[in-house]
């Protein structure tokens, strides 16, 4: 009888401060400044709503300060440069637009030209040369989009690479700060 009183008293107390936090998150509607950036934090004192709020915006401005970078911001400028980099890759696909028809026209002058000085005929030499130069124009325009695409999509991870460290170096400042003010910190 004395051992299930006590784990049920133990049981009690460790359970009471999660409740608290569930309900301090459940009555008021809205999620905590940690849990917006993905980190979340339990008060192992039994701190507050209020005072973990409090604790939250102090840590938040500290891990500003220290690591130089906002998340709010850094979610603003990661979504711009997926859309600039989207405009980019769009821009590619419409380079270009027009290049078969002036490889065409140049391959058939060239030809044109070889046609009359090798065999007097102008006309078919000029028609193979429109051929060729189609051919060619194309095929130099889809490397050179392959190509531009192939760099913008490199530039793109590059930067959500960076993006995505200095938003981990943030949360690890964040929950630094919160553990020195008793949390439980994950992220």
């Amino acid at each position: 009888m004395k051992t299930q009183t006590a784990i049920l008293i133990t049981t009690s107390l460790l359970l009471a401060p999660l409740a608290r936090a569930q309900d301090v998150e459940a009555s008021s509607g809205q999620k905590t400044l940690a849990s917006t950036i993905d980190v979340y934090a339990f008060p192992k004192e039994g701190q507050s709503a209020e005072q973990q709020s409090k604790d939250e915006a102090s840590c938040y401005d500290w891990a500003v300060s220290n690591t130089g970078n906002d998340p709010f911001d850094l979610a603003k400028r990661a979504e711009a440069q997926l859309q600039g980099a989207a405009a980019a890759q769009q821009e590619v696909a419409q380079a270009g637009k027009g290049a078969g028809a002036k490889g065409a026209l140049l391959g058939a002058a060239g030809g044109a030209l070889i046609g009359e000085i090798a065999s007097d005929d102008a006309g078919t030499g000029a028609a193979i040369g429109a051929g060729v130069g189609l051919i060619a124009a194309r095929r130099a325009r889809r490397r050179a989009q392959h190509q531009a695409s192939q760099q913008i999509e490199t530039q793109t991870a590059a930067t959500q690479a960076a993006t995505s460290a200095d938003i981990e170096g943030f949360k690890k400042a964040f929950s630094v700060c919160l553990e020195a003010k008793n949390y439980l910190v994950k992220f």
